[in-house]
């Protein structure tokens, strides 16, 4: 049941987080007519190893941090710290097409 909750609250993450960048990317950009693909990982750095940290910070509570930060709400220098870790995170994976 717990693995179950938590697999949902990634994919709840997963989703608001890929929302925002959809819509932040949209702003000032023209079609580029096209799937520019995957990016690369950072080196050093693998699907699971990123989804390991990315786990890591979901036991830390991260992702309320990051519901927070989205909210506008006042964060802890270390709530703050582990929200932009967690979305930078998130964005690596995504982008990578980790998930796929």
């Amino acid at each position: 049941m717990r693995q179950t909750a938590v697999g949902l609250d990634i994919v709840k993450t997963l989703l608001v987080v890929t929302c925002f960048a959809v819509l932040g990317g949209c702003e000032g950009s023209a079609p580029t007519g096209g799937d520019p693909g995957a990016s690369a990982l950072p080196p050093g750095e693998t699907c699971g190893s990123i989804r390991e940290k990315l786990n890591k910070l979901d036991r830390k509570g991260a992702q309320a941090s990051v519901e927070a930060q989205n909210a506008g709400k006042k964060l802890s220098a270390g709530q703050k710290q582990d929200a932009d870790d967690y979305n930078r995170l998130l964005g690596q994976y995504l982008g990578s097409r980790c998930h796929v």
